[in-house]
């Protein structure tokens, strides 16, 4: 107890309290006052200036030859300079000098997000470069790559579903199993959008998050599976999962492979987009259309938007004063010129 109060004391009378740096570094709450201590040296040097000017000869004990000789005649200007030295410091305590310290502690509510994506043989039509599956990997990794605080799951299917990636915040992880898809990773041919809502039903079913959403990517009508997608939707719906669909892909000729002297082929491409729509609907989300590149980076986008993870900032603000340390200052000076006010150096070298 007894050294932290000469710790608290010798910290008091340091001189770094009158360093420049030192008062830059406070706010002032009443800064009148700390235009006043500047002011303050301006009064005295007038004061001097005019009493200079109005001085009379008089008598003192040292002959005026000696006080021009002597460096004895400086000391009477000390209690005019302890006396301004108490002025300042009794402004500036009355200016408030503090120091604020801002304490944020950010909590965040996570959104879970599911990736569903198609990676029947038709994703391998290349009306997007350089096929609709790459494209499709592409901007999902990005997708991936600018949440935070999110949990995402990854679900692939052609045929049937299959879980590639629970929920995790393992971005990096999770890139590279996008990175890994290929079409040949399901033998069972089809496109089985039921099924792979289902499944990504499975995987929300665990999650105590407020906000599930699942991304379901693909080109085609429901071919496969054994679920109905309407009834998958309406069972994910009944768990609080909105549901966004994106229909890759345009109609008509478009290329798919080369032949034997390596000049793209066409086929035609007939493109449904009722079943997407309605399971956006009755999932409470969006049915977006994408036919290139840049259609589909800007409906990713999009999503990225409308669904924002909620981030909770609790600020802790605590200000400690500093006044007190220049007023001990000012009141030391004080004592300190009332005790030169009655010596020699007032009485006998006074002007």
């Amino acid at each position: 107890m007894l050294n932290d109060i000469v710790t608290s004391t010798w910290e008091w009378m340091s001189p770094e309290w009158f360093l420049p740096n030192t008062l830059l570094s406070f706010e002032w709450e009443n800064e009148l006052y700390a235009y006043l201590a500047l002011a303050t040296p301006l009064v005295f040097v007038l004061r001097w200036l005019i009493h200079l000017r109005l001085r009379q000869k008089v008598e003192v004990a040292f002959s005026e030859e000696q006080m021009q000789s002597s460096r004895v005649k400086w000391l009477r200007f000390v209690p005019s300079l302890i006396l301004l030295q108490a002025m300042i410091c009794i402004m500036v305590a009355l200016a408030r000098p503090q120091r604020t310290n801002e304490e944020i502690i950010q909590t965040s509510e996570g959104i879970d997000i599911l990736l569903t994506l198609d990676i029947s043989e038709s994703m391998l039509i290349e009306d997007f470069t350089p096929n609709r599956l790459e494209a499709a990997k592409l901007v999902a990794k990005n997708f991936v790559h600018g949440r935070k605080y999110d949990r995402i799951g990854l679900v692939i299917f052609s045929g049937e579903a299959y879980s590639v990636s629970p929920l995790t915040t393992d971005y990096k992880l999770l890139k590279r199993y996008i990175e890994d898809i290929r079409e040949d990773m399901i033998q069972e041919n089809g496109t089985a959008i039921g099924s792979a809502l289902g499944m990504g039903t499975i995987r929300m079913q665990e999650s105590a998050s407020r906000s599930k959403v699942v991304i379901l990517i693909s080109d085609g009508d429901n071919t496969a599976g054994n679920l109905d997608p309407i009834t998958a939707s309406r069972l994910a719906t009944a768990h609080n999962i909105k549901i966004y669909t994106i229909l890759v892909g345009r109609s008509g000729k478009v290329p798919y492979g080369r032949d034997m002297f390596g000049q793209p082929q066409y086929v035609n491409n007939t493109v449904d987009e009722s079943v997407l729509r309605e399971i956006a609907k009755i999932g409470e989300g969006k049915f977006y259309r994408a036919s290139d590149n840049q259609a589909l980076k800007n409906v990713f986008a999009e999503i990225n938007r409308l669904e924002k993870t909620e981030i909770i900032e609790n600020r802790f603000k605590s200000i400690k004063d500093y006044y007190y340390v220049y007023l001990t200052w000012g009141l030391i000076f004080i004592v300190l010129w009332l005790a030169l006010k009655s010596s020699f150096m007032s009485n006998v070298l006074e002007d």
